[in-house]
C-alpha cells in the first residue's frame, strides 16, 4: 500500500514543479516582452525585464516591411491543407490496418514506424532533384505535397490505435441494419473517434506549421515562404533583429497555443482513448 505523500515530499515537489514551470515559460516571456520594446530599447543597460514604453514598432514593421501577413498566409494554407488532406488519408489507410489481415501488414507497419526515424534533411537532396523534375519546387502545392507525405505515416499508425479501440460489434450491428462497410465507417466508426480524429489533425498542423528545412529547401521565391522560412531570415551573417524575430516569433507561436487551448480536451481524450485496447 503506498502512503500518503510527507509534506517534506509535497514541498519538494512543488519547488521542483515550480522551477520547472519558470525555466519553460521564461523564454516565452522573454520573447513576448522583446516584441513590445523599441528597437533602440533592446539591448539597453541596465536590462529591464518589463518595458516602460511598450512599443508596437517591430509588429508594424514586420507587415509594412518584412511581408509578415504574406507568409503567415502561406503557412495557413499549407498547413491546413496538408493536416486534413493527410488525416483523411491516415483514416481510410489506419481502418485498413486495423480492421483487415493481409500478408504484408506488418511490413507496412514496420515501414511507417521506421519512417518516423530517419532525419529528414537526409531526403532534402533526392526529394529536391524530384520536385525540380516535377517542376513543383517554389509551389505552394508542391510543399503540400510533399506534408502529406511526411504526415500520413505516423498519423496512420496512431488511428489505427483508435480503430482497434473501438469494438468490432459497434460496426457489425450497423452493417446487419443496411449500412455498408464505407457507411458503417463514416456513419458510426468516425463519430464515435472524432477525439483522435481532432489529435491527428492538430498533429499534423502543427509539424506543417513548425517544419523549416523542407520549407527552405523547396520555397526560392519570396512571395511563396512560409513562418519559419521568414523566421531564419531575421538571421544574418552579421546581425540579428532581435525585435523582428521577436515579435514574428510571438505571431507564429500565438495560433497553435490557441488551437492547444481550445482542443485540448479532444487531444487529452483522443490521445488517452487510443493508448489502450479495451
Amino acid at each position: 500500500m503506498i502512503g500518503k505523500e510527507s509534506a517534506a515530499g509535497r514541498t519538494v515537489r512543488i519547488l521542483f514543479l515550480s522551477l520547472w514551470l519558470a525555466v519553460t515559460v521564461f523564454p516565452l516571456y522573454w520573447i513576448t516582452v522583446t516584441s513590445f520594446k523599441s528597437p533602440g530599447t533592446i539591448f539597453s543597460f541596465p536590462i529591464s525585464y518589463w518595458p516602460t514604453h511598450f512599443s508596437l514598432e517591430n509588429y508594424t514593421g514586420l507587415f509594412h516591411e518584412a511581408k509578415f501577413g504574406v507568409y503567415l498566409t502561406n503557412s495557413l494554407i499549407i498547413a491546413t491543407a496538408a493536416g486534413t488532406v493527410a488525416t483523411a488519408i491516415s483514416m481510410l489507410s489506419a481502418y485498413v490496418l486495423a480492421r483487415f489481415e493481409f500478408r504484408s501488414k506488418g511490413a507496412v507497419l514496420m515501414a511507417a514506424l521506421v519512417t518516423q526515424m530517419i532525419p529528414s534533411f537526409i531526403a532534402l537532396g533526392p526529394l529536391y532533384m524530384m520536385m525540380t523534375e516535377l517542376n513543383l519546387v517554389d509551389s505552394r502545392f508542391g510543399l503540400t505535397l510533399v506534408y502529406i507525405a511526411v504526415c500520413i505515416p505516423f498519423c496512420t499508425v496512431m488511428l489505427r490505435g483508435f480503430f482497434e479501440n473501438i469494438p468490432d460489434a459497434l460496426e457489425e450491428a450497423a452493417m446487419i441494419d443496411g449500412c455498408s462497410r464505407l457507411g458503417a465507417l463514416f456513419r458510426v466508426l468516425l463519430p464515435v473517434m472524432r477525439p483522435g480524429i481532432v489529435a491527428a489533425f492538430i498533429f499534423n498542423f502543427v509539424n506543417c506549421w513548425n517544419e523549416l528545412f523542407l520549407s527552405v529547401t523547396l520555397m526560392n521565391g519570396d512571395a511563396r515562404k512560409t513562418v519559419p522560412t521568414a523566421l531564419n531570415g531575421f538571421i544574418s551573417s552579421f546581425n540579428i533583429d532581435w525585435g523582428s524575430m521577436s515579435a514574428a516569433a510571438v505571431l507564429t507561436i500565438a495560433p497553435t497555443m490557441l488551437l492547444f487551448a481550445f482542443a485540448s480536451r479532444h487531444i487529452v481524450q483522443g490521445l488517452t482513448s487510443g493508448a489502450v485496447k479495451g
